[in-house]
């Protein structure tokens, strides 16, 4: 898969109400922001009823979901929303999924004994699914009976991957097209990511390119570093300044440069929950996307 290099985009956080979702989109892309991502966070909103409304409402941004949980859905449910959402806005779904919160998929019986054993099995299926083929396949998680789409996109998206340890970041390299990094990775830990998925395609005999898509907290402005240090006190991690970006755009894209230059193709800019003016935030990420050449 090919991939723009250096973009840069924001996250819609599910700290947010549903109906919130569609100003902001519109702040988006009327602030030319390239690509808005979505959680599905339970128990918050769902990511493709999210993701369909956000493209009917808008003609040129990109929606990524980074993750929907594969626990949560039927491997041939989830292949069905992104057929059904890349038919209708093709070129502009960025879907993802991953392991999920473990303690959430408990809450509803979903968690899985051997979440890398789910991943092996389910993001090649789904991949095949979405590419129009007709699998047939019996796995410790995914069965599926001579399953075709009967509505596969034209042009199948890239099926990403969400990965935080080596293992599953050497499984994504493996099995996906792309890799989602959680908010507080580092540019070194990129660095150590990027050499992982590499790891892991190699062995799996994978060439091209794999995107690496990192979520990075951002304060813009006066007082950014007052409220990021707060936020920091609210996530028990005191101190720990260098896991949000402060300053106007030019400073944060400063910043930023060091995860692109670490091999992040993707930096994807999330507000902090305090943040009180989303379309204010929308502008600065489209500032800093405009500098991140």
């Amino acid at each position: 898969m090919s991939s723009p290099a250096r973009r840069v985009g924001a996250i819609f956080i599910p700290d947010l109400p549903p109906e919130q979702l569609r100003g902001a989109v519109l702040d988006a892309e009327a602030a030319g922001v390239g690509e808005l991502w979505l959680w599905e966070d339970c128990f918050r909103e769902a990511a493709f009823s999210n993701a369909g409304a956000a493209l009917a409402w808008t003609e040129r941004l990109r929606i990524g979901i980074g993750i929907s949980p594969m626990p949560l859905r039927n491997v041939a449910l989830t292949a069905m929303e992104i057929a059904s959402v890349e038919r209708m806005f093709p070129g502009r779904l960025l879907p993802g999924v991953g392991h999920g919160v473990l303690s959430w998929m408990g809450q509803v019986g979903a968690r899985v004994a051997s979440p890398l054993t789910l991943m092996r099995e389910y993001v090649p299926a789904l991949r095949g699914l979405v590419a129009g083929e007709t699998l047939n396949t019996a796995g410790r998680y995914v069965t599926l009976d001579d399953v075709t789409l009967d509505w596969p996109p034209a042009d199948a998206p890239a099926v990403y991957a969400a990965g935080e340890g080596p293992k599953t970041l050497r499984l994504t390299g493996e099995v996906a097209d792309g890799t989602v990094l959680t908010g507080g990775t580092s540019p070194a830990q990129v660095a150590a990511a990027r050499a992982l998925i590499a790891e892991g395609r190699a062995e799996a005999g994978r060439d091209g390119h794999h995107d690496v898509v990192v979520y990075v907290a951002v304060a813009f402005g006066d007082g950014s570093a007052a409220r990021a240090a707060e936020q920091l006190e609210r996530w028990n991690l005191p101190g720990e300044t260098e896991r949000i970006l402060t300053g106007d755009a030019a400073t944060v894209a400063r910043a930023i440069g060091e995860y692109h230059d670490a091999g992040a193709d993707a930096v994807i800019l999330q507000p902090l929950p305090d943040e009180t003016e989303l379309g204010g935030f929308l502008r600065q990420v489209a500032d800093v996307a405009s500098r991140a050449v």
